[in-house]
């Protein structure tokens, strides 16, 4: 089993990449969570990753932080996803915002997801429920984002809508002074915080 890759990134092209090991070129699909955090063709890198053995091919999938990796194997064990599926998963959320929602059992924001209905999504919130204890950057960690859970949740939503990187989005939230309360006050601080990094 191949547990991580360090190399140099000779091609990128969502959700497919290629990493350069000593003179052998990994082919990895990713999730766009790990994209966003890709340095340029021909820099180095480190990616952990997960081997997918199928009849007809071996696909390696590539991330990078343990969470979304953990989240990625976990939702393979849900009955009706698979490996695109939960990099669909994984590129239109954010390891936290997930958890968000199904602490919040809210299966509207995951119909959002691309390739995710109503009937996966409830699926999703029932079997994950539990599964997400066991994920350094789940319930505990969406918790820890901040107090007042769904107007955290809301505002992460918002601000990804707003064109921002679910994992920036989480930054820019987690530096939000935790007497902000409502959702509105929750955004207008990340954007604030946003300015002045800009």
């Amino acid at each position: 089993m191949i547990g991580t890759l360090r190399g140099v990134l000779s091609a990128k092209a969502p959700p497919q990449l290629v990493v350069e090991v000593g003179g052998v070129g990994y082919e990895l699909e990713a999730p766009m969570s790990t994209f966003y955090t890709l340095p340029a063709i021909g820099g180095e890198l480190r990616l952990l990753t997960h081997l997918v053995v199928r009849e007809d091919a071996h696909v390696l999938y590539g991330f990078a932080t343990e969470d979304e990796r953990r989240l990625f194997r976990s939702l393979l064990r849900v009955s009706g996803v698979g490996p695109k599926l939960a990099l669909a998963i994984l590129s239109g959320s954010s390891v936290d915002a997930f958890a968000q929602c199904v602490e919040a059992q809210d299966a509207g924001a995951l119909t959002r997801i691309p390739g995710i209905g109503r009937k996966t999504a409830e699926r999703l919130l029932v079997e994950m429920k539990d599964r997400l204890r066991g994920i350094a950057g789940g319930l505990d960690d969406a918790a820890r984002v901040g107090h007042g859970g769904g107007a955290r949740a809301e505002a992460l939503s918002a601000l990804v809508a707003l064109g921002y990187r679910p994992q920036e989005a989480t930054r820019l939230l987690q530096a939000v002074a935790a007497d902000a309360a409502t959702t509105e006050e929750l955004i207008r601080g990340a954007l604030q915080n946003a300015a002045r990094e800009g």
